[in-house]
């Protein structure tokens, strides 16, 4: 019998697999060559059985090496940049092309970020942020209310509920929100961060700017924190905001973006338009409403009001209340329960296209003077009513007077609506004075006309 010969063969680098397919190889080869020689032995048995082995070692050797070539040439280039998985313990692991786990760290050369830093734990934007967030988020409350209606047993029962935000404006206990926020609500709950819950009363509201004022009796011993009023008349487009509030009930959330637009003229609702909101990306959601909005100081410049939104979530579009607006509305509701307004002591009518061809009219859009109120400024001024009295509506019927001017204009401001007028009168003041442009007879006429207190009586 002819001895058994074993061929070691180290194997390195290449992945698992290639290095499974080049053993077999040399396994098959091996001992097909050894076979061979062992047949040559048989029928030729002149040769020394010394040099057969030397030969059948060598040929062994020249066919491994020419074999690893043409694997590593022709079956390593096509496994370049793949993955495999095994499993041990019945978990998965994932190997890259090395055979390593890519849990792994990789060495690289990529150098660090380098960051100005006031500390070695926050970025310079980070530390801003979390100052202003420990600076004001005790300042901001979070308001519940309750709208009570009657059942079929006429008994007082919850018809709805609602939740918004505040901000703690004086250490009195007076809180700025939105009108919307307290709409209809029975019962006001202003709860703070620490837990404490008061019953809120309504100190003023002004719809026009949909700016509330509540107020809430804190314990002698409670110092609350206030949020500061800013200026919003200096804002710049791309200027960093904070947002915070109490989205979906999350109460104190603090949200970040920019300054996305300015002097955005915003309709709220059929009759009131709030002129030079403030636009932002900052996101805003259902229980945002009445909360801050704080520049980089923590300083209130935006009462967040509402967003535009298919699905009633931040779409990236919100829209605050200018302070420049809310610190004259507030000092106002404070001081009277209203907002003091400059008016003119007019009756007026939508234009509509079914008036202006009934009345042969030019223009079929601003707001027709039916009634001016005798010895008003704006009779001074030179504004005519109608003269000729019409039933108007189609179920509930009212008397209107056509012939007399029609509003299209205030201070260059174009009043097609009644919500137009209104926002044009909006931040004006008894004694101030306004051009007011009407059509009259085919032509357009400037009147200047003086605004008066809002009196409480009727034309």
């Amino acid at each position: 019998m002819p001895s058994v010969k074993y061929i070691s063969v180290e194997i390195t680098g290449g992945s698992t697999c290639i290095k499974s397919h080049i053993t077999k190889f040399l396994l098959f080869w091996s001992f097909f060559f050894d076979n061979k020689c062992h047949k040559r032995y048989i029928y030729s048995m002149k040769m020394n059985s010394k040099l057969t082995t030397i030969i059948s070692s060598i040929i062994t050797g020249v066919v491994a090496a020419v074999a690893a070539v043409v694997i590593c040439v022709f079956v390593v280039p096509g496994r370049q940049n793949k993955t495999a998985v095994i499993e041990a313990d019945g978990e998965p692991i994932v190997l890259d092309d090395t055979g390593l786990s890519s849990e792994l760290s990789l060495q690289t050369n990529t150098p660090v970020l380098t960051v100005a830093t006031p500390s070695n734990t926050y970025t310079q934007d980070e530390a801003q942020n979390i100052a202003v967030y420990e600076k004001c988020n005790e300042a901001v409350v979070n308001i519940t209310t309750q709208v009570m209606g009657y059942n079929w047993f006429l008994e007082p029962v919850v018809a709805s509920s609602g939740s918004g935000s505040g901000s703690i404006i004086d250490a009195r206990g007076y809180v700025v929100t939105n009108v919307h926020v307290i709409e209809n609500a029975s019962t006001i709950t202003i709860s703070l961060a620490d837990g404490s819950s008061y019953e809120g009363t309504v100190v003023g509201k002004d719809i026009e700017s949909d700016i509330a004022v509540l107020k809430f009796t804190p314990p002698k011993n409670v110092e609350l924190k206030t949020i500061a009023f800013g200026d919003s008349d200096n804002l710049k487009v791309g200027q960093k905001v904070i947002a915070i509030g109490n989205p979906f009930a999350l109460e104190r959330t603090m949200t970040t973006g920019i300054v996305s637009g300015l002097g955005r003229p915003i309709q709220e609702s059929e009759n009131v338009i709030i002129r030079n909101m403030i636009q932002t990306d900052a996101a805003i959601n259902p229980g945002n409403s009445g909360g801050p909005l704080l520049d980089s100081q923590g300083r209130m410049i935006g009462i967040n009001t509402m967003i535009y939104s298919s699905s009633g979530s931040s779409s990236g579009v919100g829209f605050a209340v200018p302070v420049s607006t809310a610190r004259r509305v507030v000092s106002d509701l404070i001081s009277y329960g209203k907002v003091n307004r400059g008016v003119m002591m007019l009756s007026l009518v939508q234009n509509t296209s079914r008036i202006a061809n009934y009345a042969g009219y030019g223009v079929k859009t601003g707001m027709i003077v039916s009634r001016v109120r005798s010895g008003s400024l704006a009779e001074a001024a030179g504004i005519k009513g109608g003269d000729r009295a019409v039933q108007y509506g189609t179920f509930s019927t009212k008397t209107i007077y056509l012939g007399g001017d029609i509003i299209t204009k205030i201070d260059g401001l174009k009043v097609d609506t009644l919500a137009d007028y209104y926002a044009a009168l909006e931040d004006k003041v008894p004694g101030d004075t306004v051009t007011v442009t009407v059509y009259r007879n085919k032509k357009y006429v400037d009147l200047k006309v003086k605004l008066e207190a809002e009196s409480q009586t009727s034309i």
